[in-house]
């Protein structure tokens, strides 16, 4: 259920009891039942100053709206930058209904991303993840227009085809025909498109429907589109742009009707794509994250592709180390790449046990250090992205963040090395340069100290 969350203000009391007739949940009440943990939510604002910090509740990870009252004027780019998912203008103070049907539309789209429908092939619950999946079924359920896949070798793009295929409304039956253009030959790409008339050519022998014939009703999915022939992309505009094709060797056209969506892992505009046939696939442009974008959902893709290789189509589980090496690693060729170290493991591993680091093949297991223990620069990398994700989070900025880490480093160089000569050497520095930083750090903290909001702030 949705959640909200009002400032208070004169205007506050009316609009909250509006809010809660709507069925909306009080975030700020201190109930078990007003957690914000995955709901969708509004944010009222009835006046610019109501908003401090990131946009969401503490504990939210669903999509925040934020309504300004009338009279507020607020920066929508910098509230979208701080976590906002959008930004309406209310005409009125009992205006709701910008606010319903938001909601209302990403409560919708909630329910499809944790239905089993998609569920089903889609593994993952990292914010990346999510957040993708939100995009991709709000796009293939709410709308007509052509999908663009983008995204490295590996991502997944084919599976987030047939998701568009399967929520897509207005498909009653019809198939996901899938044409890899990598293996289109340019002397048959006309058949293989428009399908032919028997007699057409030497050794048409028999009329053959093509992949506009096939996908009348249905999707037809353009897997590396990037490498489709020059000559066919303007043939395939024109489809696109009336419906209609003509067989080779016929005499009329015929019309079709499919939604198209194609997946590239190249840069169309860079690579010589005729631009309006790219302005038409990337009318909904999605890009599928790699999976070092997304760590947390590693091993349950690494378990979810251990049960398909079990006669019952069980995993077993993942001792710790097992888990941090998996989830250390880089995997250039993403899922693809996780799939097949599944498969490797699954044929080594052994009875209903867990999987254990015997059972990573030595080509899959990571170089540590001699004595067995973690390596150290691997865990201040972990521990340091670890910390970076947190700050994003909190709304900190990329220049916020340098400075606070040098501020962190300089004051941990000091402790560890108990003097500033010896600190200076640790940081890489000379000592004049830490001796000003050192000042500075000072100054600034004297400065918050004395400052009468500084409290507030901190």
């Amino acid at each position: 259920m949705a959640w909200f969350r009002l400032a208070s203000s004169p205007r506050s009391a009316p609009l909250r009891a509006r809010l809660l007739a709507a069925g909306l949940r009080d975030a700020d009440a201190r109930t078990p039942e007003a957690s914000t943990e995955g709901a969708p939510g509004v944010v009222v604002l009835a006046e610019p100053s109501a908003l401090g910090g990131p946009v969401w509740p503490p504990g939210g990870s669903g999509r925040v709206l934020v309504a300004a009252l009338p009279g507020v004027r607020v920066d929508p780019w910098g509230l979208l930058a701080r976590g906002a998912a959008d930004v309406v203008h209310l005409d009125g103070d009992d205006d709701l209904a910008p606010v319903l049907e938001r909601l209302t539309r990403w409560e919708a789209v909630d329910r499809l991303v944790t239905s089993g429908e998609v569920t089903a092939t889609s593994v993952g619950t990292s914010t990346r993840w999510r957040d993708f999946l939100r995009e991709l079924v709000e796009v293939a359920r709410f709308s007509r227009s052509p999908v663009l896949l983008t995204g490295e070798t590996g991502v997944g793009k084919e599976v987030a085809a047939r998701l568009v295929h399967r929520l897509d409304p207005r498909r009653s039956g019809g198939d996901l025909v899938l044409v890899d253009c990598t293996t289109v030959v340019p002397t048959l790409a006309g058949s293989e498109f428009f399908g032919h008339e028997r007699g057409a050519f030497t050794g048409a022998t028999a009329a053959h429907e093509g992949a506009f014939a096939r996908a009348d009703g249905g999707t037809l999915f353009l897997d590396e589109v990037g490498e489709l022939p020059t000559g066919l992309q303007a043939a395939l505009l024109r489809v696109v742009q009336e419906g209609t094709y003509q067989t080779v060797g016929g005499t009329h056209r015929r019309r079709t009707d499919f939604r198209l969506v194609a997946a590239t892992h190249r840069d169309l505009q860079a690579d010589g794509f005729r631009a309006d046939l790219y302005h038409r696939l990337a009318a909904s442009h999605l890009h599928v994250p790699p999976l070092r974008a997304r760590r947390e959902d590693v091993v349950p893709l690494f378990r979810y592709f251990l049960a398909e290789q079990c006669a019952d189509g069980r995993a077993p589980d993942v001792v710790p180390e097992v888990a941090a090496a998996l989830e250390e690693r880089e995997f250039p060729g993403n899922v693809r790449e996780l799939r097949q170290v599944a498969a490797r493991v699954a044929a080594r591993h052994v009875g209903e046990g867990p999987v254990t680091p015997g059972d990573l093949p030595p080509e899959d297991r990571p170089v540590g250090s001699t004595d067995g223990s973690p390596d150290p620069a691997d865990r201040w990398e972990r521990g340091l992205e670890g910390a970076v994700r947190d700050a994003l989070r909190a709304g900190v900025g990329l220049k916020e963040l340098k400075a606070r880490t040098a501020d962190v480093a300089t004051r941990a160089a000091l402790d560890i090395a108990g003097g500033s000569g010896a600190a200076a050497h640790l940081l890489g520095v000379s000592r004049r340069a830490l001796d000003y930083r050192t000042a500075a750090l000072e100054r600034d903290h004297a400065a918050r100290s004395t400052d009468p909001s500084s409290e507030a702030s901190s």
